[in-house]
């Protein structure tokens, strides 16, 4: 049992080491990919990929070669990681937390408005160096391509996705007749643009359609960090075991330091020997 937790750190370490080695391939496969959008993943791949390896590795040789100072550096590093998944998750939740579509009569989609969604998602969609990356992304995904087929009657019946309904056409509310281009109308009614290169990608609602992607799938990021940050914590608890079991693997005490360091008897133990002793002689 005393090297059980040994084990078990030894074991999950390398399958976990293992499971680095695609992680950081994948990185470097997208990193030669011409695609934006694969692009933009290839830097937290690389760097998910490179920090399991490292602390794999640490944790490997810690439990399985009994190196105290490799497992105290490996509970060190689990530690500031378990940390930082939870204030990410945290953050992820608050972030999150607002927006959502609205829904259009007569429509089985949805429309998204950027004023819905949080300070800090609003304020990161409008740097023009991350727009321009996002918008790359958008155009060489040909998502609005697919509704070029789609006839009126399907616009009325089929649901759209948030980027198709923010990027690929103008909002509902839009009227484009003669008759009523004078009246105030949504700032997205004037930038929509019938080329397709340009359609609504400039448009608020193009970029809240983006936000929503993102939102949807933070959260579901945010879910699936609960259930990491849980497992984490177990493996942490088991490290400590073999933190210390690695530390009596270094003394001569096979079931711990002695840590006796009073040899002088309490201050009643003389009272109860002379009582004890008085006991005996009247009795």
């Amino acid at each position: 049992m005393q090297r059980f937790s040994n084990s078990v750190i030894g074991f999950l370490n390398f399958f976990t080491l293992l499971a680095s080695i695609p992680i950081i391939g994948a990185g470097l496969w997208l990193s030669r990919s011409t695609t934006t959008c694969e692009n933009f993943f290839q830097t937290p791949l690389l760097i998910i990929g490179f920090i399991v390896l490292v602390i794999s590795l640490i944790g490997f040789i810690g439990a399985c070669f009994h190196v105290a100072w490799a497992l105290w550096v490996y509970l060190v590093v689990m530690l500031l990681l378990i940390a930082a998944i939870f204030g990410l998750t945290i953050f992820g939740f608050v972030v999150t937390s607002q927006g959502g579509g609205v829904e259009v009569p007569g429509r089985n989609y949805m429309e998204f408005h950027l004023e819905n969604y949080s300070t800090w998602l609003k304020n990161k969609i409008k740097e023009p160096q991350y727009w321009s990356t996002m918008r790359s992304c958008i155009i060489g995904s040909n998502s609005c391509s697919k509704l070029a087929s789609w006839t009126s009657l399907d616009v009325m019946e089929k649901d759209m996705s948030p980027i198709q309904s923010g990027c690929c056409k103008p909002p509902t509310a839009c009227n484009y007749n003669m008759e009523t281009t004078l009246v105030t109308q949504d700032n997205d009614c004037y930038r929509w643009n019938n080329a397709p290169n340009l359609l609504c990608y400039d448009c608020n609602s193009c970029k809240a359609g983006v936000l929503e992607n993102i939102r949807r799938d933070w959260h579901k990021v945010s879910v699936l960090s609960v259930v990491v940050l849980v497992f984490l914590i177990g493996i942490y608890s088991i490290g400590c075991c073999a933190f210390r079991n690695a530390r009596r693997a270094d003394t001569n005490y096979q079931h711990g330091e002695n840590r006796m360091s009073k040899i002088r008897p309490r201050w009643d133990y003389h009272c109860w020997r002379w009582w004890h002793d008085k006991k005996e002689q009247l009795f």
